[in-house]
C-alpha cells in the first residue's frame, strides 16, 4: 500500500495500436475485434481463488469485454492518499493475458465512506431538505466543488496509472450518471443553478418575462433572490421548475465533461463514454444533448416486469440510442441474464426470452452486449440481481445461456459494423416531456413517452425500420414522421418540422402538440398554436376525458384520455370525425396537403385505442410510401435489417409469440445454420439472423 498521492504506473507493454500522437479518440473500445461480449465485473468482492476461476470461465462463455472497477473507491483508497492497487493490477494483467479488453472505469460513481465522513456538505439534498446519507451509493451532490476536485484527482490517478496499459480499451465515467438523484437542491446546487440563469438569460428583466413572475408576486430583483424549486405551499413557478431539469441535465453532463477532460489530457488516444439510461424509467437527462459528447455512445436497458410486452419499450430504447449515436454501432452496457431486484415484484425470464432480449439490442444497431453483472454477489443489495455466472454456478440455465449466447455472437460476427437504416422516425424530446409532466395541466393522463412507444410499435408491427428523432434533428430526410403530444415547440422546430412536410414528409402531429414556446407559455390564438398554419385546423378548447370515458370516431375507433373542438379550414381534408356526444361531427383525424412535392401534414386530435391507431398507421405508411423490411409479417414477430457498407445484409427476425411462425426471406441463418430459399420458419420465441442472398 503506497501512500504517494500520484503513484507511477506498473511496467507494461503499451498496446501497439496506440500511439501517442493520436489526433482523435477512435470510436470504438481500442482492440475490441469481435462483437463485445461481457458484463460489469467486480473482482473485489471476491477472494483470489475465485478472481482465477473467473478469468476460465469468461474464456468458456466467449467474454471479449468488461466493465471494471465501477464501485472501487473505496478499495484502491482505503483512507484519504493510501492506495491499493495490487488487486486491480494483478486483474487487470490477468484479463490481458486471457485475451479480454477492459472498459475500465473511474472509480468514482460511490465515494468512499471516508469521504463522505470528512466532507458531509457533499451529501446530496432533495426538495424537501431531507439530506442523502451514505449507505447506498451515488451519495454526492454533482454541483459541489469538494466532490468534483476529489472525483477528478481520483480519475487521473486511474488515468495514469493504466494509460499504456494494453488491455485498455476504453474510459467508464462515473456509471449511471444522475441515476439515484437526476435533480439536487442543495446551497451548492441553489448557486450553480443561478450561475447556469445567468449565462442563459442574461439580465434578471429577461428571466422575469420568461418565467412570467408578474404572475402570484414572484418577480426577482436579482439572480441571488432565485432558489431552486424546493417544497412550496403549493405548485411551483412551472418555467422555474423546466429550468431547474435543463440546468440539472446539462450540470451532470458538466461532471462528465470535468472527468472527460482529465482523461484525454493523460490518454487523448483512448474513447470515453458514460451508460445512459434510456429505458422504461428514464427521463430526467436529455441524452440528445449527451451523445455528441461520447466518443461511443452506450446504454444500460432493463425491461420491467409488469410491462407485458417488453419488446416494445425494448425496441422503442434500442432505436433512441441507435439514432443518437447517429446511426454507428453504440454498446449496451448493461442489461440482465434473468430477474433483477429492484422493481416491486421481479420476474424471472426463460432462456428463450434472455436470448431474443438481448440480441434484439443488436438487430436494432448494437455492437457490443453486456450485463450487470458478471458473477452474482452473494451479499449488498444487488445479490439477487442475475447475473451471467449464478449463483447456481454452471449447472443452470442462465449458465448454459451464457455460454450459448457467447457462441451466438462469434457465429454472427460477420454483422459488425452493419447499420440499420429507417425511412420513417417517431420524435421523442426531453424538454417536451419534463414540461408536459408537469403539474397543473388539462389531465394527468398525457404522457409522451408513452404515446411514442405506441406509434414506434405500429409502425415495428408492420415491418417498418424507424428511428427515433428529437427537435434538432434532420427530418426531412424521412418520408413518414410521427410527432406525438409535442406540448413544447420552439419555433425554429416547428419550422423544421413544416420544412419537413414541405420536402415530402408524410407528418402526423397529435393532440397536445405545439401548445406551448421553450418558456412554458401559452401560444395565444387558438391551439394547435405552433401548427395551426401548417395542419389548416383551429382548436378553441380542449374536452379532456375522465378515466374509464371513451369517445368513438365515425369508423368504430375508440379513443380515451382527450378530445377537442376542432375547426377544419378550407383545403383540409377530414378523415374521420367525432360520433356522437358533445363533439358529433367534429373532426377528430385530419389530413392537409402541403408544399409542391408529395409531403402531407395530418392532425389527430384525441388518442385511439391500440387498433385505431395501428389503422391510422396503417394509413401513414400507405400515404407516405414507405416500404417495409417484411410484407406481411405476422403479428409478435418483429423485423429489421442491417446492411454493411459493401452492400451485405443481414436480417433480423425475432418471435415473440408462443407459435411457430414463417415469412418471406431467403439466405442462410446464422443462428440455426438452416437456409431459407424464399420462405423462413422460426420457431416459437426464437431468433434467426439471417446472411441475405
Amino acid at each position: 500500500m503506497s501512500d504517494d498521492a500520484a503513484p507511477t504506473a506498473p511496467a507494461k507493454t503499451a498496446n501497439p495500436e496506440r500511439t501517442a500522437t493520436s489526433p482523435t479518440p477512435p470510436a470504438w473500445p481500442i482492440g475490441l475485434d469481435a462483437l463485445g461480449y461481457g458484463g460489469d465485473y467486480n473482482p473485489e468482492q471476491w477472494p483470489d481463488e475465485v478472481r482465477v476461476e473467473d478469468i476460465a470461465l469468461m474464456q468458456e462463455a466467449g467474454v471479449t469485454i468488461v466493465s471494471l472497477a465501477i464501485f472501487s473507491w473505496a478499495r484502491i483508497e482505503p483512507r484519504e492518499k493510501e492506495y491499493d492497487w495490487e488487486w486491480l493490477d494483478v486483474t487487470m494483467d490477468r484479463l490481458h493475458a486471457a485475451g479480454i479488453r477492459v472498459d475500465l472505469a473511474t472509480a468514482t460513481a460511490s465515494p468512499p465512506p471516508w469521504l463522505t465522513t470528512k466532507h458531509p456538505e457533499i451529501l446530496p439534498v432533495l426538495a424537501d431538505g431531507t439530506v442523502l446519507h451514505p449507505g447506498g451509493r451515488q451519495q454526492y451532490r454533482i454541483s459541489s466543488p469538494i466532490f468534483r476536485d476529489y472525483a477528478t484527482r481520483m480519475t487521473r490517478l486511474i488515468a495514469e496509472r493504466y494509460a499504456t496499459h494494453p488491455a485498455l480499451a476504453m474510459w467508464h465515467i462515473d456509471n449511471e450518471i444522475g441515476c439515484h438523484v437526476p435533480h439536487e437542491y442543495s446551497d451548492d446546487a441553489a448557486h450553480a443553478f443561478r450561475r447556469w440563469l445567468e449565462r442563459t438569460y442574461g439580465t434578471i428583466e429577461a428571466l422575469n418575462d420568461a418565467w412570467g413572475t408578474a404572475f402570484w408576486s414572484q418577480r426577482y430583483d436579482s439572480f441571488e433572490e432565485i432558489l431552486p424549486p424546493r417544497s412550496a405551499p403549493t405548485f411551483p413557478n412551472p418555467t422555474q421548475q423546466l429550468d431547474f431539469r435543463r440546468y440539472s441535465s446539462d450540470e451532470l453532463l458538466s461532471y462528465y465533461q470535468d472527468l472527460r477532460e482529465v482523461l484525454a489530457e493523460v490518454t487523448p488516444d483512448v474513447p470515453c463514454t458514460t451508460n445512459f439510461m434510456v429505458m422504461a424509467s428514464s427521463g430526467p437527462m436529455d441524452y440528445n444533448v449527451w451523445a455528441p459528447e461520447m466518443d461511443i455512445v452506450s446504454n444500460d436497458h432493463y425491461v420491467i416486469a409488469s410491462d407485458p410486452h417488453p419488446e416494445r419499450e425494448l425496441a422503442f430504447s434500442a432505436d433512441s440510442v441507435r439514432t443518437m449515436a447517429d446511426g454507428a454501432p453504440w454498446i449496451l452496457m448493461e442489461h440482465s441474464t434473468s430477474a433483477v431486484n429492484w422493481q416491486g415484484y421481479n420476474r424471472t425470464r426463460t432462456s428463450a426470452e434472455s436470448l431474443r432480449n438481448s440480441l434484439s439490442h443488436l438487430a436494432h444497431g448494437a455492437d457490443a452486449l453486456l450485463f450487470f453483472q458478471w458473477r452474482q454477489s452473494r451479499a449488498g443489495a444487488e445479490k439477487y440481481h442475475s447475473s451471467m455466472y449464478p449463483h447456481a454456478g454452471t449447472d443452470s440455465d442462465v449458465w448454459r445461456t451464457t455460454v450459448r449466447l457467447g457462441q451466438i455472437l462469434k457465429d454472427v460476427a460477420e454483422v459488425r459494423g452493419s447499420r440499420v437504416q429507417a425511412r420513417a422516425a417517431v420524435l421523442y424530446d426531453y424538454p417536451s416531456t419534463w414540461a408536459a409532466r408537469l403539474d397543473s395541466h388539462p389531465t394527468d393522463g398525457i404522457d409522451p413517452r408513452t404515446e411514442a412507444i405506441r406509434w414506434h410499435h405500429a409502425l415495428n408491427r408492420r415491418g417498418i425500420a424507424t428511428d427515433v428523432v428529437d427537435t434538432h434533428d434532420d427530418l426531412a430526410r424521412y418520408d413518414l414522421l410521427v410527432i406525438p403530444e409535442l406540448y413544447l415547440v420552439t419555433d425554429e422546430a416547428a419550422e423544421r418540422i413544416a420544412a419537413a412536410a414541405e420536402a415530402g414528409t408524410t407528418v402526423l402531429i397529435t393532440y397536445f402538440s405545439g401548445i406551448v414556446d421553450e418558456h412554458d407559455h401559452v401560444r395565444l390564438g387558438g391551439y394547435p398554436g405552433a401548427f395551426r398554419d401548417l395542419l389548416g385546423v383551429r382548436t378553441e378548447e380542449f374536452w379532456t376525458l375522465q378515466p374509464g370515458e371513451r369517445v368513438t370516431l365515425d369508423d368504430g375507433t375508440t379513443a380515451t384520455i382527450w378530445s377537442e373542438n376542432v375547426r377544419a379550414a378550407e383545403g383540409t381534408q377530414v378523415v374521420r370525425s367525432f360520433a356522437g356526444g358533445v363533439l358529433d361531427g367534429v373532426p377528430a383525424l385530419t389530413r392537409r396537403a402541403v408544399g409542391v412535392g408529395a409531403g402531407e401534414a395530418w392532425y389527430l386530435a384525441t388518442r385511439p385505442e391500440d387498433e385505431g391507431l395501428q389503422r391510422i398507421a396503417d394509413a401513414l405508411i400507405a400515404a407516405s410510401g414507405v416500404a417495409p423490411v417484411v410484407p406481411d409479417l405476422p403479428d409478435g414477430v418483429e423485423v429489421t435489417r442491417r446492411t454493411a457498407a459493401d452492400g451485405r445484409s443481414w436480417l433480423f427476425v425475432l418471435n415473440h409469440t408462443a407459435e411457430d411462425v414463417t415469412l418471406a426471406a431467403s439466405g442462410l441463418d446464422l443462428v440455426s445454420g438452416a437456409r431459407a430459399d424464399g420462405e423462413l420458419a422460426v420457431a416459437a420465441g426464437a431468433v434467426a439472423i439471417v446472411r441475405e442472398a
